[in-house]
């Protein structure tokens, strides 16, 4: 999980570009929502919270830091379904944002598609991740 997440955010970071697997996307999700949920109980115990959100300044700049990667993340997740970045924007339909979460949890287009290689080919960068390399 950690190394989608370091892959999200250090390597892709504002990368709009190609396609992102499920997994890709739901582990850096899950690892963002668990950081935000520790960042809102430090901000809770050090009595940072801004009225009543309780929401304060860790919790801020860890939105701040990540809102891009998420959005670009989210956007080359579309591109694995074979659909437009700008489906991003179904999130503030009501009722509609309901298919752009079926969209995210759809498996990729298998082989390749108008916005890149298939990235569960046989070749995957996130298995080399800790391996040596020659």
């Amino acid at each position: 999980m950690i190394d989608w997440y370091k892959k999200v955010v250090l390597e892709n970071y504002a990368n709009f570009n190609g396609r992102a697997r499920r997994s890709e996307y739901w582990y850096y999700t899950l690892a963002n929502f668990i950081l935000a949920i520790i960042a809102m109980i430090l901000d809770g115990v050090l009595g940072l919270g801004f009225g009543k959100f309780g929401y304060g300044p860790i919790y801020g700049l860890l939105f701040l830091a990540t809102i891009i990667p998420s959005i670009a993340v989210a956007v080359r997740r579309l591109h694995d379904v074979n659909k437009s970045g700008w489906f991003i924007l179904l999130a503030f339909v009501p009722l509609a944002n309901i298919w752009l979460l079926i969209l995210l949890f759809t498996e990729g287009t298998k082989g390749n598609n108008q916005y890149g290689a298939d990235p569960k080919s046989d070749f995957s960068e996130i298995s080399e991740i800790g391996s040596v390399q020659e």
